[in-house]
């Protein structure tokens, strides 16, 4: 079932967005070479605890999951393309580094998710990360009320396309809301002017999933949890919570 959120609704998500735009950027923040993910973890975790927040992957369990999720961020480094648990691995220089966080207040969901590289940058996961954020940002601009989901799916599927990299095989955006995740699905892909009309109150959680080599391909990690690009290249992740207004689109997670 989709749900349509009021405004007083919308403005409690807009606090729990604001939370997870603040853990994001003290993650980013404390990203340097030698730091361990699960010390990355733990920022987020203050992060979301000072600001009177509940973190909403933490003992996250869907029907696919072999084990409840260990962390309060996805920290996804390289080849792992989303899902990556937080773990004792110190960062090096040049990794490429895709965090995903969630919050929620009184019962209200933010979802968001940047990219980054830790020390000396290679250009290339420069561009594919540059790329990923334009893809978000076109699926943003697309996302106005009277339009239809395809138009969103079709934006962030076309940057990429046309980028030469994958998009992640059966995976993109969701609703947002109550719960962290809702119906409608989002893909990645698709057609202008198919799909479900966007009505103002609707929530969703746009992310491209940007993989370098070209390939949608994935397997997934012995942990059930990170998915790893097919042929070990790197891929970039990013997301906001973003609502349909009749004003247009309303970006929940940003500071």
């Amino acid at each position: 079932m989709v749900e349509l959120k009021s405004q007083a609704e919308l403005d409690v998500m807009r606090e729990s967005g604001r939370v997870v735009a603040q853990a994001l950027q003290a993650v980013k923040k404390a990203s340097a070479i030698g730091v361990s993910l699960k010390e990355l973890d733990e920022v987020a975790a203050q992060v979301i605890r000072d600001a009177g927040a509940k973190p909403n992957f933490l003992n996250y369990r869907p029907h696919s999951a072999p084990t409840p999720f260990p962390g309060v961020i996805c920290a996804s480094v390289n080849d792992a393309v989303v899902h990556g648990i937080p773990s004792d691995y110190r960062l090096t220089d040049g990794d490429l580094v895709s965090i995903d966080c969630g919050a929620y207040i009184d019962g209200w969901h933010g979802d968001a998710a940047i990219s980054y590289v830790v020390g000396t940058a290679d250009p290339a996961d420069l561009e594919l990360i540059a790329t990923t954020e334009r893809g978000l940002a076109a699926g943003i601009a697309a996302a106005v009320a009277g339009g239809k989901m395809g138009d969103i799916s079709h934006a962030v599927g076309s940057i990429g396309r046309e980028a030469g990299y994958g998009l992640l095989e059966n995976h993109g955006g969701h609703g947002i809301g109550r719960a962290m995740h809702e119906d409608p699905h989002l893909p990645n892909e698709g057609r202008p002017g198919r799909g479900m009309r966007l009505k103002p109150g609707l929530v969703l959680a746009i992310e491209p999933m940007y993989i370098m080599d070209g390939s949608d391909e994935y397997r997934t990690a012995e942990d059930g949890w990170t998915l790893h690009t097919a042929s070990g290249c790197r891929a970039a992740h990013v997301e906001h919570t973003v609502a349909i207004t009749t004003e247009g689109p309303r970006v929940l997670t940003m500071l």
